[in-house]
């Protein structure tokens, strides 16, 4: 008797996301149902940005992708049902940014990922 594999995250559209020029390909890793918290200089650990939702995710992503800037994917480590992964972003006058994420898994979809970012000041 056969059994269904679970189906894997996958890396390279992971990494075609990043970095691509548009949110489309980053987004459809995201289930439904995701939930994103965002921590960085203007929403700190007590009060994190919370997204709830796969149309909320993509407003967000849809604003970032839609800056003149460059993405890259560093790392990416995958365990179980958990990734990690470290993004690093320049805009065209040299500021940079970089991000880090650890994410649930769910049905090889992201269900639940907490982004940490600093920028240049």
């Amino acid at each position: 008797m056969a059994t269904a594999a679970t189906p894997a995250f996958d890396t390279e559209t992971l990494r075609r996301g990043v970095e691509g020029n548009t949110a489309q390909t980053l987004l459809s890793l995201y289930a439904d149902d995701a939930r994103m918290r965002i921590v960085d200089r203007n929403t700190q650990p007590s009060h994190p940005k919370i997204l709830e939702g796969r149309n909320e995710i993509a407003s967000m992503l849809d604003d970032v992708y839609g800056r003149e800037m460059t993405h890259k994917l560093e790392q990416c480590v995958i365990q179980d049902d958990h990734a990690a992964y470290v993004e690093s972003c320049e805009y065209p006058d040299g500021v940079r940014v970089l991000a880090e994420s650890m994410i649930s898994l769910r049905d090889g979809k992201i269900s639940d990922q907490i982004l940490i970012q600093a920028w240049d000041e």
